[in-house]
């Protein structure tokens, strides 16, 4: 009949009106509770009726190595209603400002340039890249449009103790214990946030006639019913990849990373500098993560096995790390690079690991898993009829952001000089090179990267840091189309004038990285 509502084959009307009030994430870690917390924060209210549960294997321990994040993680701890104070303090947290890159272009041992975490000065206002070009020869990029190289390599922090929580002087983000931050958001999401802690190893998962999860069964607590469910299980991805059959997508033919080794090292004295960056230098088939914390550093080497042994690596790492690596336990722990083909499929959505993994170099898991809980709490769908279409925008989103992050890793990788190993020279073969970073890179050779390249509201990377990676690693923009005039000359000498003087400000200003910690531990930051 005319005007009739469509019928609906797979389902009953009652269940596609059915709303989504028990939402049960399956495994823990920094996935699972992250995405617990922002969901609680967000809807878990008594009127509301909605109601967390997190279901984690009192067996199956987390993967733990993701020490860095990204600036983003200030806003994600604001949200769940966290002390930036208790935050550092109990996860024995540092500041993070940027990634020092040594040894990417030619391996030489004065190769090294910086990605920092601020936006070239008068970003948005003007592009300093002509200028700096023709006019700032044997200076780095950085060094020369920000401030933030400088403080770096100064142990400088971005802020002072009378500085607010979560404010900052220059801009950051935090290195962390991971299995201290995973203990830390599970007390505060269950203490705080009322989100139901489960112990529990899943035997099942139960279905409905049209493929929606129903419930998961697990050895110790039995049947657990949902009407939404977080998939949070790690590699095995055991909702969506092994339940579900989504399939996933390797990218091993264009980021070749396969295997990490990772150490914990002990600072040599209490009171020895802490980096505030994150450290990676270029090795034979790979490079190595170095991570200050505050009473150790977080140091692994992340390689690929076709063009090392797991030997070699070993004995690399154990010789960046010095004396130390002599008797330091280490531990193998193995990458595919690649994501699940959707995220998203019936009423399971995949966090973290379950959804896909890339080598750690821009430190993009740990933001892939907040970008994916913001999302999943801003646009928690309100009833069955809606699941659908929340999880076509979230599998157009997160698709796209992988690609792009994909992107921003290779182009790491194409721009190095070095020949030492095929490593490097294959990284630089054309058919490993996506077609999406190729086209921009012809473009890039006649006009600076722009916000004009990136111009969807979800971009992962701005262009601001295609910028730093491009010109740190030495490449050049045809000068015949860069041209500045007088005028732009002009602005451009002030921008850099105020960017000399913030330098000189912040080094005479800003304390030094580990004095700041221990006034942290000591004192607190002043509450928001």
């Amino acid at each position: 009949m005319h005007g009739a509502p469509a019928l609906l084959p797979f389902h009953s009307q009652a269940d596609m009106n059915q709303q989504i009030k028990h939402i049960v994430i399956v495994g823990g870690g920094a996935a699972g509770w992250i995405t617990a917390g922002r969901i609680a924060a967000r809807h878990a209210r008594a009127e509301s009726g909605i109601t967390v549960t997190l279901v984690e294997s009192p067996t199956i321990g987390p993967i733990g190595v993701g020490e860095g994040t990204w600036p983003t993680m200030r806003s994600t701890l604001m949200k769940m209603g966290i002390s930036e104070t208790d935050f550092m303090r109990e996860c024995d947290a540092t500041f993070k400002q940027g990634a020092k890159f040594a040894r990417w272009v030619d391996g030489t041992a004065d190769d090294f340039y910086y990605h920092p975490l601020m936006l070239p000065q008068g970003f948005g206002q003007m592009d300093l890249v002509p200028y700096w070009q023709t006019a700032c020869a044997g200076r780095s990029f950085s060094d020369t449009v920000c401030l933030q190289e400088q403080v770096c390599e100064h142990g400088l922090a971005p802020k002072m103790i009378t500085t607010p929580e979560y404010a900052s002087v220059a801009n950051y983000a935090y290195h962390l214990d991971a299995g201290k931050f995973v203990g830390f958001l599970t007390r505060h999401c269950v203490d705080k946030l009322g989100v139901k802690h489960v112990l529990g190893d899943v035997t099942e998962v139960k279905s409905a006639p049209n493929g929606d999860i129903t419930a998961i069964v697990t050895a110790q607590q039995g049947e657990i019913a949902g009407d939404l469910f977080v998939d949070c299980t790690g590699f095995s991805s055991l909702l969506l990849g092994k339940h579900l059959e989504v399939p996933f997508v390797d990218k091993g033919d264009v980021l070749f990373i396969d295997k990490a080794i990772a150490a914990q090292v002990p600072y040599e004295h209490p009171d020895a500098p802490i980096a505030t960056h994150t450290i990676s230098t270029g090795q034979a088939a790979g490079w190595i993560w170095d991570i200050g914390l505050v009473n150790r550093r977080g140091i692994g080497y992340v390689y690929s096995t076709r063009y090392t042994s797991d030997d070699e690596a070993e004995a690399a790492l154990r010789a960046y790390i010095g004396p130390a690596g002599k008797t330091v336990n280490t531990r193998r722990i193995p990458i595919r690079s690649g994501h699940r083909q959707l995220f998203w499929k019936n009423n399971c959505v995949a966090v973290g690991l379950a959804a896909g993994f890339l080598e750690p170099l821009e430190a993009s898991a740990l933001v892939l898993v907040e970008l994916s809980a913001d999302m999943l709490a801003e646009q928690l769908p309100a009833s069955r009829d809606i699941v659908d279409i929340v999880a076509r925008r979230f599998n157009d989103t997160f698709l796209y952001r992988w690609d792009r992050i994909i992107d921003f890793l290779k182009l790491h990788y194409i721009l190095s000089k070095r020949t030492d190993n095929a490593f490097w020279t294959d990284n630089r073969a054309a058919e490993t090179i996506p077609d999406s970073l190729q086209d921009l890179m012809r473009l890039w050779r006649y006009r600076p990267p722009g916000n004009c390249d990136f111009t969807s509201n979800n971009e992962v990377f701005p262009a601001a840091s295609y910028q730093y990676v491009l010109y740190g690693m030495g490449f050049k923009t045809d000068p015949e189309f860069l041209r500045p005039s007088a005028s732009e000359q002009r602005a451009a000498q002030e921008h850099l004038a105020q960017n000399s003087a913030a330098i000189k400000k912040a080094l005479r200003m800003l304390p030094a990285h580990r004095e700041l910690i221990a006034k942290i531990h000591a004192y607190g930051l002043p509450a928001v």
